[in-house]
């Protein structure tokens, strides 16, 4: 059924109903009523790419996120596709990998795609690459990027300071009084740079000789079980460990547990993402918040201020804050 049809059967113009679909003045109100009781007869839905095409509008956005099982960056777009679906926004998230050449790919999508609008979840979308495909493909639409940010003119940056927050945990723990404390970091994006280098300048505060830096070479609990026993091969006298995100931390959990290592007693155990892994964990983790629900919230409202033309910021910083459980005293 076309809207032709609907105008045959009704006796009026095709213009006549598009000026029903679209809620437009200046049809008669009898007219009106014929037309929508056909439209809801033979539930008519109108075209979205025919009127995009007229109106020179996709409504869609795309989303972009690095891994689609990272359970961080999920929300962050769960919180972001409800928001603009409230807006008649259409989002489309894509599935990027961590590798350059699939990033472009995927910003050549939603160029394809004719999207008014991105984000770009996460710190791996940091890269050279990444801000060429933009140039090349998205150059004339927004883009807003969280915990990372590149410098173009329709780039927005929302960042969490994780460099301070794990500086705040490092003194946490030493306020506490550990002494010996390593971290644990899952990959090299620069948001976990940040995070590494926040441990590097709370450590020097301390009477440890020199930072204790691990790579769990991965993002699951078992390598973060696996770097633990690293950790306790080499300190065994180690009695705070800082892991970059939850999951590895709760496998650093269960390495302790099973060597028989009291938490928090021996050793303290801290977290970063404040994620659902941290409060289902037994014990409870401490994590630091780098407020995924607020960044979000933050790069949607960002996105609407350039979808419709309002002045907005270019970067926006967000104070991370410490969420305390059983893992520390």
């Amino acid at each position: 059924m076309t809207i032709y049809d609907i105008a045959k059967e009704a006796g009026v113009s095709a213009s006549s109903v598009s000026r029903v679909i679209n809620n437009k003045t200046g049809v008669n109100p009898e007219v009106r009523k014929k037309v929508q009781k056909l439209l809801k007869k033979y539930h008519y839905t109108p075209d979205a790419a025919a009127r995009g095409l007229v109106s020179q509008s996709s409504r869609i956005i795309g989303i972009l996120i690095a891994d689609i099982r990272n359970i961080h960056h999920t929300d962050g777009a769960y919180y972001i596709e409800r928001k603009l679906a409230a807006l008649n926004y259409c989002c489309v998230i894509l599935n990027t990998g961590d590798d350059d050449e699939s990033r472009a790919q995927a910003i050549s999508i939603l160029e394809q795609r004719r999207v008014e609008g991105a984000v770009l979840i996460g710190s791996s979308f940091q890269t050279e690459s990444v801000a060429q495909a933009i140039k090349r493909h998205l150059s004339k639409v927004p883009i807003v990027m969280i915990n990372a940010f590149l410098d173009a003119p329709n780039i927005y940056g929302v960042l969490s300071d994780e460099l301070h927050g794990v500086e705040a945990c490092v003194n946490l723990l030493a306020e506490k009084g550990r002494k010996r404390l390593a971290f644990v970091r899952d990959c090299h994006t620069p948001s976990c740079e940040l995070k590494v280098e926040g441990f590097r300048r709370g450590i020097r505060l301390l009477d440890q000789t020199e930072p204790w830096i691990y790579d769990s070479h991965g993002t699951t609990a078992a390598d973060g079980k696996r770097a633990t026993l690293e950790v306790l091969k080499d300190h065994p006298d180690v009695d705070g460990i800082i892991y970059s995100v939850d999951l590895i931390a709760t496998g650093g959990i269960r390495a302790l547990y099973d060597l028989g290592i009291a938490i928090p007693d021996q050793v303290s155990v801290i977290g970063v993402d404040n994620s659902i892994y941290g409060e289902i964990c037994i014990p409870t983790l401490t994590s630091l918040d780098n407020k995924t629900f607020d960044s979000s919230i933050a790069a949607c409202r960002i996105l609407i201020d350039c979808l419709e033309n309002r002045t907005t910021t270019r970067q926006m910083i967000l104070p991370s804050a410490i969420v305390v459980r059983e893992s520390t005293p």
